[in-house]
C-alpha cells in the first residue's frame, strides 16, 4: 500500500475546490430562453354560414272541395298527375241543378214581359195626367208599379246566374295547377258542399319551398352584429342536403324570414324557395340547408390545434407581449371554422401567440422566436356553423 505525500494530497484538495467553484457558477447562470413559434393574428373578412335543418313544403297547396251537393257521377283524372288550373277534375250529377237553372231563366223572361207591360202602362199614365185626364194618384201607382217589375226583372237575373254559377260548379275544376294526389271519393259517393273531408288534394312542386328553423337567439345575435357593424349583410346562396347525404345541385336566396317566435321551441322559420324542375324535392322531406349569415370583415382565427383549455372549458391560449414575456390568456370563441376557432373577444389583431414549443411554458417565462416564425392561416371561403 502506498503512503500519500503532502504534495499529492494538496493537489488532490485544490481539484475538489475547483470542481466545486465550477458546479457553483454552472447553478447560478440562468437558463436560456425557450424557443418558440408564432402566429400573428390578422384581422380579415370571413364569409358566415350555418347548417339548420329544414323541411320541404310545396310552393302552392289546394283542397279540391265540392261546391255543390249531389252524387258523384265520374273522376276526370290520372291520380298522381300534372293538371292546370280550371281542369275539370270531379262531375256531379247536374240534372237538378240544369232544372233550376232553366227554371230561373223562365221566371226571368216573365218578369221581363211584366216589367214591359208596367213601363207602357206607366207612359200611358204620365200622357193622360198631363191632359189631367186621370188623377194624380193613378199616375204615381203605375211609375211605382213600373219600378217594381224593373227590380223583379233584376231580382230574377240574379236568379238565373246563382243556377248558371251552381251548374257550372257540379263540374268540379282545380283551382290551381301542380300535381294532383289520389282522390279520396269514388264515383257513386254522396258529397256536399263546404264538407270537411276534401276529393283530393293539389300541390305546386316547382318551384319548392324549404321552410328552415333557426334559434331566435342566433338570429338576434346576427342582427345585433349587422346593426353595430361588425358583420355585413349579403345575399349569399342557400345550399340544400338531402336525407341521403346528397347535394341538391340547385341554389337559391332566402325569400323571409317570419315575425313570430315557435314558443315551444324557441326558434323563428326562414323560407328559401328552390327551383325543382326534374321534381327531386317532394313535400315533407327532412333537409339540411347552408345559409349565409354575412360576411365578418374584422375575423380572427387561432388554429385549433393551439388551444387549451381551462377547468371551466374556457379557451386558452400562450400570448407573447412586446418584451417576449409569453403569459396564458383567456379568451373566448364564436364557433368552429375547418380546424380554427373564430375569436369573439379576448384576443386583438397584431398579438402573437405561441404555436410551436408550447410545452413546459410558465407564465411569465421570456421566450425567444424561431428562426422562421409561423405563417398566418388564410381564411377559408366561409365559416360554417353545423
Amino acid at each position: 500500500m502506498l503512503l500519500s505525500t503532502p504534495r499529492s494530497l494538496a493537489c488532490a484538495a485544490l481539484t475538489c475546490l475547483l470542481l466545486a467553484a465550477c458546479t457553483r457558477e454552472q447553478a447560478t447562470q440562468p437558463l436560456p430562453p425557450r424557443v418558440v413559434q408564432v402566429l400573428t393574428l390578422q384581422a380579415q373578412p370571413l364569409a358566415l354560414q350555418e347548417e339548420l335543418a329544414g323541411r320541404t313544403v310545396a310552393s302552392e297547396e289546394s283542397d279540391v272541395r265540392p261546391q255543390v251537393s249531389g252524387v258523384l257521377l265520374k273522376r276526370l283524372f290520372e291520380e298522381g298527375a300534372l293538371v292546370r288550373a280550371g281542369q275539370p277534375l270531379f262531375q256531379i250529377e247536374p240534372a237538378l241543378y240544369e232544372a233550376a237553372a232553366n227554371e230561373a231563366e223562365a221566371n226571368l223572361r216573365t218578369a221581363k214581359a211584366t216589367a214591359v207591360a208596367a213601363s207602357l202602362r206607366a207612359q200611358r199614365m204620365q200622357a193622360l195626367g198631363k191632359d189631367q185626364l186621370t188623377s194624380r194618384q193613378d199616375v204615381d201607382d203605375a211609375l211605382a208599379t213600373a219600378r217594381q217589375t224593373a227590380a223583379a226583372v233584376d231580382a230574377a237575373a240574379a236568379v238565373v246566374q246563382t243556377a248558371r254559377t251552381n251548374l257550372r260548379f257540379a263540374a268540379v275544376a282545380a283551382p290551381i295547377s301542380g300535381r294532383i294526389g289520389r282522390a279520396l271519393f269514388t264515383p257513386g259517393a254522396l258529397v256536399t258542399s263546404g264538407q270537411a273531408e276534401p276529393l283530393a288534394r293539389i300541390q305546386r312542386l316547382d318551384p319548392m319551398n324549404v321552410d328552415i328553423t333557426q334559434s331566435s337567439n342566433e338570429f338576434l345575435a346576427l342582427r345585433r352584429a349587422i346593426a353595430q357593424g361588425g358583420v355585413e349583410a349579403t345575399s349569399a346562396p342557400v345550399t340544400l342536403k338531402l336525407s341521403d347525404g346528397s347535394d341538391y345541385p340547385l341554389a337559391c336566396t332566402l325569400q323571409f324570414a317570419d315575425l313570430d317566435v315557435d314558443p315551444g321551441t324557441g326558434s323563428i322559420t326562414l323560407r328559401a324557395t328552390f327551383p325543382n324542375p326534374e321534381g327531386q324535392l317532394l313535400p315533407g322531406m327532412y333537409v339540411r340547408a347552408t345559409v349565409g349569415q354575412g360576411t365578418r370583415q374584422q375575423a380572427l382565427l387561432v388554429p385549433q390545434a393551439v388551444v387549451d383549455r381551462s377547468p371551466r372549458g374556457n379557451a386558452l391560449a400562450w400570448v407573447v407581449g412586446a418584451d417576449d414575456t409569453v403569459r396564458q390568456r383567456e379568451f373566448s370563441t364564436l364557433r368552429a371554422v375547418g380546424d380554427q376557432w373564430l375569436v369573439k373577444d379576448g384576443l386583438k389583431p397584431g398579438e402573437r401567440i405561441v404555436v410551436g414549443g408550447r410545452q413546459g411554458l410558465t407564465d411569465g417565462a421570456k421566450v425567444a422566436l424561431g428562426a422562421q416564425p409561423a405563417a398566418a392561416p388564410p381564411a377559408p371561403p366561409a365559416a360554417k356553423k353545423g
